[in-house]
Parts: structure tokens; sequence; C-alpha cells
């Protein structure tokens, strides 16, 4: 079939029948659109901006033969008309946006006002209540579906050519109501302010339709907020002025000396903080926020360092209690454990960090028992949810979330501990501390009582935390406190081809397969896949059939797939719809935007929700789905948590997960693509981090040149963060 494209351009009528692909930012779809007298539908592709499944739409483009997918007709553009068939009007009604309105009362509404139905509703909504089984709590429910539907559907409209989709818009009204307009054209920089996902870019595209000069200083001052803060996305705790004024200069295409006076004006009013560093070094630019956690952090951490914990106070030799240890153990520490173990009775602060099969268990566990010998009260702390599980299921002892150690109250806004009511603990062991950024270790050393000891416990060699900060290895820099390094793989470790590979690979060295006879399963694998389409294929069977098939693993409970990307053949995005689609195709499944989630499918929390006490990372199953609610239940572990409406947007599908997202959790078997498709995201720490995410069964597929450029590629990139240099420095800033 030849490549071409026609030149005439068409339009077409018909209804939106099926989204079959939708990009994350809404900007791309492939849908199926339904016309007259036509048996089958055809493709049409592109952004189909506010519209939904059930919908009639004009469609105008060009029909195009693409040499993959077939005939396809690219949007140009696309516009909503109220459907005038009876099934058209029950599919609108019953579409995602109308809470309340399942199929089977949009059958009984048209049944009840029959052509008429969307006239009525528009004229006269109140008749609502005519309907068999619709009270006065439902219709208002449905009027007030009804009333948003036209108000997002207007606001679509002024803004559908910036690229602001449905989901996005629903997030505007939501936020500004009925006033949305207005506030978009005085200042639609609020919108990178107050909407999130909403960026500067696409804020500024709309500030010139409304006529915003592109010198206007809100306009500049909101560039350089952007650059400032876009950076905490990228790991920074500040960047230096002159990357600054480049990057607002590139972004805003004003000289930089027409931001000397923006700059200035936000930092006398408030909203940034520039920190002079001396010598010949630049000024330091933070958000007043970041600045605020930083300073903080440090400020609290030398207050720790500088007492004298409880622990140290005894007079008894913690290490004879360690030997009785060993001998009820039946265990005999390696000389870098017993330092670890000691090092936290000999200073209130102290770091541990050691790769897989280092001993880092057995070293928690015995300061957890000989601290409780000694009466001091122990609590254990980790980033995530998983990980303070695992943590409490090695040690036999209680864990928790930091979060819900500090007790964060949606009521009351912000966590419950801080200096003015700290914590009741003598010690605390945090595990994972690599995931910790610099704003959780604020709310966290802000909380601690004079006297206590911490620990951080953590790998340095993973990857950093998603968010601004290098803790542990600022930390590690500053020789605040003891720092103790496990080099030695012990002997069941040594057994393990995935710990000994993860090794090898923070080592600058090749991953192998270990040799095996016919029919022998091991524990680390290397598939050859040639390109990305193939080793796309290659995941699809392992994770479907072969792996369960050979191993006896649960497919939707023990194998996961970290992808490097989101998009691309082998990135999260492609592998969790189809992942989707095999597992749970047939289920009942609710739609929200581009969004579509079935009963039963595998789904992740992306945003910290304090209120339903589930945190970014937890991974659950959805158990139901209620169609006529439009709303669904997700299982955590056993907590069921309900979401409908904006909630939805904090879910996203699990079968893949990037490698970021899996820090603090394990998995009984691990996939991972490595392919050259994912260049720029192949770095020995992220590799190293995925493979340690596997507990039984690790398997890379792609090619050995990529695995290759990953394990040599130890450039990780420089973060700019000043911890280190504020713990080194008595009365530092």
């Amino acid at each position: 079939m030849n490549n071409r494209d026609s030149s005439d351009i068409e339009r077409l009528r018909g209804v939106l029948s099926r989204i079959r692909f939708a990009s994350e930012d809404g900007q791309f779809a492939v849908c199926d659109l339904e016309l007259p007298k036509r048996r089958l539908p055809i493709t049409i592709v592109g952004n189909i901006l506010s519209t939904r499944p059930g919908e009639s739409v004009e469609v105008t483009g060009r029909w195009r033969d693409d040499p993959t997918y077939g005939r396809q007709f690219r949007i140009q553009a696309i516009r909503k008309i109220l459907p005038k068939t009876r099934e058209g009007i029950e599919k609108y009604l019953a579409s995602d946006m109308m809470r309340g309105i399942g199929p089977t009362l949009a059958a009984r509404i048209v049944d009840h006002f029959g052509d008429n139905t969307l006239e009525i509703l528009e004229d006269e909504p109140e008749r609502i209540v005519e309907v068999e089984g619709i009270g006065e709590k439902r219709a208002a429910k449905i009027l007030e579906a009804w009333e948003e539907d036209r108000l997002v559907h207007r606001l679509m409209v002024a803004l559908r050519s910036h690229g602001v989709s449905a989901a996005m818009a629903v997030k505007i009204y939501q936020r500004f109501g009925s006033e949305a307009l207005g506030i978009i054209e005085r200042n639609p920089y609020r919108l990178v302010e107050e909407i999130r996902g909403i960026g500067f870019q696409t804020a500024d595209e709309i500030a010139r339709h409304f006529g915003i000069e592109k010198d206007s200083p809100a306009r500049l001052r909101a560039g350089l907020m952007h650059v400032v803060e876009s950076a905490h996305d990228e790991g920074h705790v500040f960047l230096p002025r002159p990357i600054v004024e480049h990057r607002a200069k590139e972004l805003l295409g004003a000289s930089i000396g027409a931001l000397e006076d923006p700059l200035v004006e936000l930092a006398m009013g408030g909203q940034l903080v520039i920190e002079e560093r001396g010598g010949d070094r630049p000024p330091a630019i933070f958000s007043v926020a970041a600045h605020r956690a930083e300073v903080g952090a440090a400020r609290h951490l030398r207050r720790l360092a500088g007492g004298t914990g409880r622990l140290s106070l005894r007079e008894e030799s913690p290490q004879r209690r360690l030997d009785e240890i060993e001998r009820r153990w039946g265990i005999e520490l390696a000389a870098a454990q017993r330092r670890a173990v000691l090092s936290v009775f000999e200073q209130p602060l102290a770091v541990i960090t050691g790769g897989p099969g280092t001993g880092k268990t057995t070293i928690v566990r015995a300061i957890c028992e000989m601290a409780s010998q000694l009466g001091q009260k122990v609590r254990l702390a980790a980033p995530t949810g998983r990980a303070a599980k695992r943590m409490a299921e090695a040690t036999g002892r209680d864990a928790k979330t930091i979060h819900r150690l500090l007790e964060f109250s949606f009521e009351k806004g912000g966590f419950q501990f801080d200096e003015d009511r700290p914590l009741e603990l003598d010690v605390l062991v945090v595990d994972e501390a690599s995931m910790i950024d610099v704003y959780l270790l604020y709310s966290l050393v802000r909380a601690l009582p004079q006297g206590a000891s911490l620990v951080f416990v953590g790998d340095i060699d993973q990857l950093p935390s998603v968010g601004p900060g290098q803790v542990l290895s600022d930390l590690i820099d500053s020789r605040l406190g003891s720092v103790v390094r496990l080099t030695e793989i012990f002997r069941q470790a040594e057994e393990s081809a995935i710990v000994v590979n993860a090794h090898r690979i923070n080592a600058g060295e090749l991953p192998f397969s270990p040799k095996a006879r016919k029919e022998e399963l091991v524990d680390f694998y290397t598939i050859n896949a040639a390109n990305p389409e193939l080793a796309h294929r290659r995941i699809m069977e392992l994770a479907t059939e072969r792996v369960p098939e050979a191993f006896g693993f649960d497919p939707m409970r023990d194998v996961q797939i970290l992808s490097p990307m989101y998009r691309g053949a082998v990135g999260c995005q492609m592998l969790n719809q189809q992942l989707q689609q095999h597992f749970c195709g047939d289920q009942p499944f609710l739609k929200r935007g581009d969004r579509t989630f079935y009963r039963g499918d595998r789904v992740m929390q992306t945003r910290n929700n304090y209120e339903e006490d589930v945190f970014n990372g937890d991974i659950g199953r959805v158990v139901d789905v209620d169609v006529e609610e439009k709303e669904l239940v997700v299982s955590f572990d056993g907590q069921r948590v309900r979401y409908r409406g904006s909630s939805l947007d904090q879910l996203t599908l699990a079968y893949a997960i990037t490698v970021h997202k899996s820090q603090g959790s394990e998995y009984p078997a691990v996939i991972i693509p490595v392919t050259t498709q994912h260049y720029v995201m192949l770095q020995r720490n992220l590799l190293y981090t995925a493979v340690t995410r596997g507990e039984k069964l690790v398997i890379l597929v792609g090619t050995k040149r990529a695995v290759k450029i990953a394990v040599e590629n130890d450039g990780a990139a420089k973060r700019y963060t000043r911890l280190a240099q504020r713990l080194q420095v008595e009365g530092a800033p």
C-alpha cells in the first residue's frame, strides 16, 4: 500500500465509538468513527480535543494510507454536535462526564423524553425528575454534571488551539468555576501556578492569544519562576544565577538585562531566594519552599548530631550486648556489620550504605534488638508503603511510611508532628534513604526530639530521589555523622545471580546469564531482541505466558515490567495498554477523558492522597467498577479506596512502570527492556536499580550493545544542592 496523502480535504459526520489509543497528554488519539450507512467504522487519528466516545462529531481532515496501519483519516479539526438519534442521545448521556447516568438510566431518560431529550435538558432541566427512579438528590447530581459539561465544552472550544485536553479543561473549571475564561484572559499564567499539569509553554501560548505582550512583567516573572521550579524535576534544589538567566533568556526570548528587574521583584516579593555563595561562585537561586526545606533540614540535622544520643548515654558496653545477640542468633557478624551496628551507639546520626546481599537487614535487626534491651523506643520508617512493608517483614517489627509516621492530616493541613510536637521515640531507623528528597527530609528531622538517634540505611549507588536533592549522598559527603559502607557479599547472596549481576553492573562489568542444564530454571536471563518491536513481542510473551507457566508466578501480582521510558514500543504506555486488553479487556470499564480502567486492572497511585491514606507509588487492583455512578474501587493490599471524577487522575496503569517509580519496592519477577531506543536513559545506576528490584527472577530483553552502553555510562547528572556544605559549616544558613 502506498504511503501517500490525499490533497482533498473532506468533512465527515458520525459517532465516535471507541478510543483505541490515547497519549497521556491528550494530544494524539486513534479512534473508531461510525459513519451512517457504513457497516464498519473508519479509523481517525489526531487530537480529538474535548470529544468522547458516544458523541456525534464532525471531523475535517484528509485520508492517508499508512504503510503499517492501513487507511486512516487524519484530523485537522473536530467539533462535537448534539446527537439526533435515540441511540446517539443514549450514548451521549451515558458518557463519562455525565455523573449519575449509566446506560440503563440513559435509556429510561430517552424513553421518557424521546428525540427532544437534549433540548429539554437544555431549556427545562428541572423536568429530569419526571423520569422514574430519579429523585431530587440524583437530579441535582445529573444537572450539575450537565452544566459542568456545557461549561467545560465552552472552555475547551476557547482553548482548543492551545493543546488543552478535555481532562485539563475539567481541572481548570473545577478550580475557577464559571469565572475560568475571565481569569485566564486576565492572567493565563495563573494556570501554571494553580493547575497541576499545565506548563509555562501552554500558558504562554494562551497569553499570546489574548494579546499579552512578550515583554510583559507578568510574563517575565512567570518565566523565571518556571525555570527555577522546573529545575526541581531534574533533581536540583537550586540553580546558579547564570543558568537561570540563560534558560530564561532562551525560554522568553528576552535579554538578560530585561530579566534583572523581574528577578529582583520576585526576590523582594518573597517568591524566590537569591543566596550569595562567596568567592567567585555565582549566587544560587532557590524557590522559597526549596530554600526553607534545605536550610531547615540542615539546622535540625546539626542539632541532632551535636547532641548526645540516648543510646550513647549508657555505660554498659554495647560490644558485649552485640556478642550476646550473635550467640543467641547463632551468627557471626562481619567486621563491617559490627562496625555499622556499634556506630549507632557512638554517634546520634549514622549512615549505613551497601548494595544487595551485604547484610543491611541483619544490621537493622541487631540495632533494634540492642536498643530495645536498653529500654529505648525504636521506630522504623521508609519512604514508600512497599518499602515499609518489606522492612516490617524482615525485622518482625512495625514499620510505617514516613508520611504515616508523621501523621499527615488532610483536615488540619500538613504533618501533625514537628518541632512543636515531636515524635515519641529514642531511635529512628529509616530504610531506602536514597529515595528521600529535601522536602521529606525536612519534614522528618524537624519532628525528631532532642537526644534522639537517627539512622539512615540505603544504597548510595541506586537512583537518587525523584524529588529535588541527593540527601543520602550529601549526608555521606558532609561527614556530619558516622558512615559505614558495606561491600562484602555474603555467601547465601553469592548464590543469587541477581545479586552478583547487580554488583557486576555497579562495578562497570557486563551481567552474565548463569549456565543451566536443559529444563533447569535460573534467576537471571538475557533475551536478545534486535529491535524495539521484537523486544515488545518478547516482553508480551514473557509477561503473559512464559514466565507464569515456567515459574508459577501470578502474572497480575508477581510479574512487573520496569521500563526506562514512558513512550515507544517498549515504553510503559504501549505495554500497559496491550497488557490491559490481554488481561481485562472483557471486564466492565470506566472512562475518564482519554483513560480507561477495567475491573481487574493493575493500577498505581501517582500522587500522595493523605485523605485516603494512599501514596505515590502504591500499587493496587481495581476490584469494582460502578458504571452508573462513574466510580471505581481500588484495593491496596486490602485497603479499599473509592475514585470518581478528578480523583481518577491520580491513577495510572501499572503492568509496566518506570524504574524511578519502582524504587523502594521489590517484585518476585522483573522484566526490563534494554534497547538503544532508550539511549538517553541507558545509565548504570538506572539499570542497577532495576535489577535490584527483582527478588527471584530478572530478565533483560534487548541487545547486548544497549546493556554495554548502560553499564559503561556512569555519568550521573550533577544535582545542584547545598545540603552537604550547610552540614559542614556550623552556623551556615
